[in-house]
């Protein structure tokens, strides 16, 4: 596939991440405190879906890495918020097998090899392994947003969620950097105005 139309696929996931946090962010303003938008749950979906593939076609283990947890948890959000089962059937289906089967069956004739994942002749093994630890980071303030919501029984965003975005996403921009990838500096110069304003707003929310 072609470099351009690669590139192309990685900044229209960029976009709808940050649109999910323009929206995620205009509708807590609003509100005066820290909303949790079912659109923010859908752009999120499909922009997970698009960076994965994207990943993917870079051969971008990190990436990767970072989007297959957190897909699916923006899936059971969407449960949580009685969106997904609305959703047709086969798309539910498609969603949910989509990044099993590239994992799966996408390296070596439907024979996943993980040394390829790593072998990666062009990044150094401590670039490889900063991007690694930083959506490791920027994972884990899914789990935790999920932790939390399941134990609340509600999907929400709190604090936890917006300080381990913070910390992620700037380790992501130190890798970006040193990677040379306009597609992850881009999307986290933004991401992390959004998420040191949500801060704000739960400060005082909360004040």
């Amino acid at each position: 596939m072609d470099n351009w139309l690669i590139y192309a696929i990685g900044f229209l996931a960029q976009i709808l991440f940050s649109a999910r946090l323009l929206h995620q962010w205009l509708s807590s303003e609003k509100l005066k405190k820290v909303s949790t938008p079912t659109l923010f749950w859908i752009l999120s979906l499909v922009a997970s879906f698009l960076l994965f593939s994207y990943g993917w076609l870079r051969n971008d283990f990190a990436i990767m890495l970072g989007q297959t947890l957190s897909y699916f948890i923006y899936i059971r959000n969407l449960q949580l918020q009685g969106k997904w089962q609305h959703a047709p059937k086969g798309l539910r289906l498609f969603l949910i097998l989509f990044p099993i089967l590239i994992i799966t069956f996408g390296y070596n004739n439907n024979n996943y090899d993980l040394r390829a994942l790593f072998d990666k002749e062009n990044i150094p093994w401590w670039l490889l392994i900063l991007g690694v630890v930083a959506q490791i980071i920027f994972t884990l303030r899914f789990i935790y947003q999920w932790a939390y919501s399941e134990h609340k029984k509600i999907s929400c965003l709190p604090q936890g969620f917006w300080i381990l975005s913070l910390i992620g996403a700037l380790l992501i921009l130190i890798y970006a950097v040193f990677r040379r990838d306009p597609v992850l500096f881009v999307g986290h110069c933004f991401g992390s105005v959004i998420y040191i304003r949500n801060l704000l707003i739960l400060r005082k929310q909360d004040g």
